[in-house]
């Protein structure tokens, strides 16, 4: 049965072709985000995708707003949500680090590598930074830092995961939980305590048990 069929009709929806369209980001990259190429990838015809979008331009504006409803999305709320202290604050910020469902660290690089070659896209990058940015500030600022350690301790919090996104880190799960209290120590200039790092590990109990198997 195809894609297409699974909705009751032979025209797909709007998800289906946004999904295919995302999916084919990651894999091979922008120039590989084609009408025909998806309608085949789908084994729907190349007219149906026009019942959904008026145009590719339009298409790829719905990865876009997927990306940015996602991924800066994520980090402004887990910035702003709240916590008793610093410490506190930045593990709910990490949860975007280890949650696919938070930040999905494909597409910021599928997105990334497309800024090379957009403009448009690469403003969008630029934009998404400084939005993020500023709510990681935010949140120093919350808690006592001062204009200027805020925005070194944000930067320095921000471009070392970037920095993981960008070189497509391959890192042991296990080997990234124990580093976690030393960047914390790090970015806040707090040791986390016993308690902090319960209720991080508590919320990633999944990771947690495979990296002791």
């Amino acid at each position: 049965m195809n894609a297409g069929a699974t909705e009751g009709n032979k025209r797909g929806s709007t998800e289906i072709w946004i999904d295919a369209a995302y999916d084919t980001l990651l894999e091979s990259g922008v120039d590989a985000v084609k009408i025909l190429t998806l309608a085949n990838r789908l084994n729907l015809s190349r007219t149906s995708f026009y019942w959904f979008f008026r145009d590719r331009e339009q298409l790829l504006d719905a990865l876009v707003t997927r990306w940015r409803e996602k991924n800066t999305g994520s980090i402004v709320k887990q910035a702003e949500a709240y916590a008793e202290t610093i410490v506190e604050a930045t593990l709910n910020v990490f949860d975007c680090w280890l949650d696919e469902t938070l930040f999905d660290a494909r597409l910021e690089f599928a997105v990334r590598s497309w800024a090379q070659q957009s403009p448009d896209i690469f403003n969008e990058v630029q934009a998404a930074d400084a939005c993020r940015l500023e709510a990681l500030m935010g949140m120093f600022r919350r808690f006592g830092f001062s204009a200027t350690s805020a925005d070194v301790r944000a930067h320095a919090l921000y471009l070392v995961q970037i920095g993981y996104i960008s070189n497509q880190t391959r890192e042991d799960i296990a080997n990234r939980l124990d580093r976690i209290p030393s960047y914390i120590e790090i970015f806040t200039g707090h040791a986390p305590q016993p308690h902090d790092l319960d209720r991080f590990f508590a919320r990633h109990h999944v990771l947690v048990a495979d990296a002791r198997t």
